[in-house]
């Protein structure tokens, strides 16, 4: 036997040896690629309906939230009335106090009182086109 038949025997067996070396891995990395195939397919399928709920539950948090807006500022609107209600009855009541006016003077300004409260309301209503309760 001569070193070049002895070169190639064990070129051969080197090559025998890669060969039985790499056909499991390439199987093995066939398998891993099927199943990532396989679990992307899954994810594609998944992902479509949970994007929908998604965009679906910001429309719901968006109406809830202009609804809140409507009733903050229904409140607002019922809030002033009050207070302009309260400013009324204080002047009564310094009036009153003062003793500077008769029943007649007293009278007439609950009645401004109850007048102006009532305009602003009327007047926030019309503003609104006569919703109210935040609907």
């Amino acid at each position: 036997m001569t070193i070049i038949e002895m070169a190639v025997i064990l070129v051969a067996v080197a090559f025998a040896v890669l060969v039985g070396y790499f056909v499991p891995m390439l199987i093995q990395v066939r398998k891993t690629v099927a199943e990532s195939e396989q679990l992307l397919a899954k994810m594609n399928t998944d992902l479509l309906p949970l994007i929908g709920e998604l965009r679906a539950m910001s429309h719901r948090v968006n109406d809830l939230t202009e609804q809140a807006r409507a009733g903050v500022q229904h409140a607002a609107v019922l809030l002033h009335a009050v207070g302009e209600v309260g400013e009324s009855v204080q002047h009564v009541h310094d009036v009153v106090k003062g003793s500077s006016g008769s029943m007649l003077t007293n009278m007439a300004s609950v009645v401004a009182g109850f007048r102006a409260a009532t305009h602003v309301l009327k007047e926030r209503f019309r503003e609104e086109g006569g919703h109210h309760n935040g609907g």
